[in-house]
């Protein structure tokens, strides 16, 4: 899937981003930094790490088939060209990226207002995926088309 470093790289770029929204969220409760939180940042770094890894396969994807389409019309595959396929393959992600992160967030949202017994352990375990949830959806489809393009487009002649 990765044919170079730099594909490798982006995708990896992502995890960060949506480490920062776990951060966050767990800054915002008011927990500290535990086992049973480093547990969900390990899961937000495995989603986050397929979020990046999906949308690179539908970027490339949508790149491959204008390129063939502008060679099979006679037309130079060109920088606006490039661009038209990042904004078709990102929206191509965006209702399944959107279905994931509200399949998270349900399935989240009853172990973050419970109350029992080993609440407050669940809680710090689901904290940094909720947080994760609303970032790295959000990182994922602006930055990493615009870091593809900057990283695709400089080998495109003008």
């Amino acid at each position: 899937i990765f044919r170079n470093f730099g594909e490798a790289i982006l995708v990896m770029a992502a995890v960060p981003f949506a480490l920062v929204g776990g951060v966050w969220l767990l800054w915002a409760l008011g927990h500290d930094l535990s086992i049973a939180s480093a547990v969900g940042f390990i899961a937000l770094a495995g989603v986050a790490a397929e979020f990046g890894v999906v949308m690179l396969i539908y970027l490339d994807s949508a790149r491959d088939e204008a390129r063939s389409r502008h060679a099979a019309e006679g037309r130079p595959f060109d920088r606006e060209a490039l661009i038209a396929a990042i904004m078709q393959g990102a929206t191509q992600r965006v209702r399944p990226k959107a279905m994931t992160v509200a399949i998270i967030l349900a399935g989240l949202a009853p172990i973050m207002i419970g109350s029992g017994t080993g609440s407050e352990i669940m809680q710090r375990i689901a904290a940094p995926m909720v947080g994760g949830m609303v970032s790295a959806p959000l990182l994922s489809m602006l930055l990493m088309p615009v870091a593809y393009l900057l990283m695709i487009g400089r080998r495109i002649t003008k």
